[in-house]
């Protein structure tokens, strides 16, 4: 039976299906038993491929019951056929239903990505110090979404002004669904005000650009101990409680790559060295990504937003207390938003990037 599902996303959903068999079959395999890390790996892609395949074979199942009702309804009984004709129609629009589950589960499974760990960097651009304090108003709005949301935000890596404003924060977000909302918030973040630095009253445009990076479990990205360079320093900061009189700041350079974290908040060097860690494995872990993507052009294109940090995705004017979110055209309370009240903003970009990988399957 064709139609009701396209013939590409059948397909496609075969295709996982027979991945789904492979991935069991290594996993019975004595010899993967034998090695615990990639035991483990394996385990996670199927369990991935599980939640995409399962409303795929029950489709396959109410699929046999229609055709199976539908040559009933062609029999000679007439009372056969009339009881066979009212289950068709039953079934029918269950499996429209389920074909439904079957795209749901498809692009919200495809990501390739456990959707409970990030991490987020904020970085003031444009604008000077007044910029500095819009990745304090960005943080704080973070701060709060995540606290209505039950997840849990732990503190990275904070590089306080003079002015209470920050040049970079980086933390972490943990809990359910975390991934799934906060990875629309990658990009340019304008902001239109008139700043506390400015006595004059003029409104100033001024920038921030935010990263969320996956956090990846330790055998998702291997990183050799000989493609670190690990530098020791004093933290610096505004002065006084700011900046440590002992070498506790860690500098940590990923040689084949170029990428440099450091991290000074704790005390202890040790705890520095391993935030530091996980923010570099955040980071390859996202390179790597980036470029199975541009591997696959005609999906990227289907997403709603790149996460470029040079790609601008929303404006916050404080003048009119208007946040337009330039990727849906649509304006949101300001002072709610700044609140922490994203959910109706997120949940709109939800859609749309829903709707548009559909059509692109």
């Amino acid at each position: 039976m064709t139609g009701i599902l396209k013939d590409s996303v059948r397909a496609l959903m075969l295709e996982k299906l027979r991945q789904r068999d492979e991935l069991r079959a290594r996993l019975q395999d004595p010899e993967t038993a034998a090695d615990g890390r990639l035991l483990a790996d394996l385990g996670r892609r199927k369990g991935a491929l599980d939640r995409i395949v399962a409303p795929f074979e029950t489709f396959l199942a109410l699929e046999k019951e229609l055709e199976e009702a539908r040559a009933l309804a062609e029999g000679e009984d007439p009372e056969m056929r009339e009881l066979a004709g009212e289950e068709a129609a039953r079934l029918e629009e269950a499996l429209h239903a389920q074909a439904q589950k079957v795209l749901d589960g498809l692009v919200e499974g495809d990501e390739e990505i456990r959707g409970d760990s990030l991490i987020m960097e904020i970085r003031a651009g444009t604008g000077g110090e007044e910029a500095c304090l819009f990745v304090r108003d960005l943080l704080r709005m973070y701060t709060r979404f995540s606290e209505s949301q039950g997840w849990k935000l732990e503190t990275i890596a904070l590089f306080p002004t003079e002015k209470g404003g920050f040049r970079e924060a980086i933390f972490s977000v943990t809990g359910s669904g975390a991934w799934k909302y906060l990875k629309f918030e990658s990009g340019g973040h304008r902001v239109q005000r008139v700043p506390e630095t400015e006595s004059q009253g003029r409104i100033h445009t001024s920038a921030a650009t935010v990263a969320v990076l996956p956090e990846p479990e330790e055998v998702d990205v291997q990183i050799q101990p000989k493609d670190l360079r690990v530098e020791t320093m004093r933290a610096s900061g505004p002065g006084g409680q700011h900046v440590n009189k002992t070498s506790s700041a860690v500098r940590i350079t990923h040689l084949p790559s170029g990428t440099v974290v450091v991290c000074q908040d704790e005390k202890s060097q040790h705890k520095n060295r391993a935030k530091a860690m996980r923010v570099l494995r955040s980071r390859i872990f996202e390179m790597e990504r980036r470029e199975k993507n541009r591997e696959r052009a005609r999906e990227r294109r289907s997403q709603i937003g790149s996460g470029d940090r040079n790609q601008r995705v929303r404006t916050y004017n404080f003048p009119q207390n208007r946040v337009t979110d330039h990727r849906i055209k649509e304006n949101f309370n300001l002072e709610q938003v700044m609140d922490g009240k994203l959910a109706p903003l997120l949940e709109k970009l939800l859609q749309k990037d829903r709707e548009e990988r559909i059509k692109a399957l």
